[in-house]
Parts: structure tokens; sequence; C-alpha cells
């Protein structure tokens, strides 16, 4: 499924380089999250109330995700940067 259309105009992430990541710990394929899901995602953050998968508070605003297929964890992108570390991905449970 091709999320890219409907991305965040903010992030500017290579094609070729999107085909490749995948999720650093199941292996799963990752797109790019829609603007909706972004905002749902960056307003809970503005909350305090995401944490990532190393139990920290998440603090900064994302610019852009990369969602695992199964829409369990996204992997932030930061300055056009993705974020590929597990401990480092967001669970997404009660974001959107």
């Amino acid at each position: 499924m091709d999320h890219t259309m409907h991305a965040s105009e903010n992030v500017n992430i290579d094609k070729d380089l999107l085909a490749i990541l995948c999720c650093p710990e199941s292996k799963q394929d990752v797109c790019l999250v829609t603007s909706a899901e972004l905002a749902a995602l960056n307003e809970k953050v503005a909350e305090g109330n995401v944490k990532n998968i190393a139990g920290a508070t998440v603090i900064e605003k994302l610019d852009g995700g990369l969602l695992r297929a199964d829409k369990k964890i996204l992997y932030p992108i930061r300055e056009d940067i993705p974020v590929m570390l597990i401990e480092e991905g967001i669970p997404m449970e009660g974001i959107s």
C-alpha cells in the first residue's frame, strides 16, 4: 500500500530508501504515516501522553513517521531522517 501521496508534506525521504526500510525488530515493511495520523500523534506528544518502546516520554513533535505494516509501531522521522532504532519506536495503541 502506497501512503506517500497522503503523507505529511514536511517529510522528504528518497523513495528508493523508503522501499528498502523495514522494522528493525520484526522486519515488516514500513510506510509513511498520513498527515491525519501524524497530527493525531503530535497532539498526544504535545499532551505528554506518548512513550517510546524504551519507556521514555516523547517530547519533540515528529516531522513524520514510518508506520510498521501491522500498524502497531511507528518509527519517528526527524529532519528527514528516519530513526530506525527499536527503542525509539512508538507503540500506536490508543494513539489514532
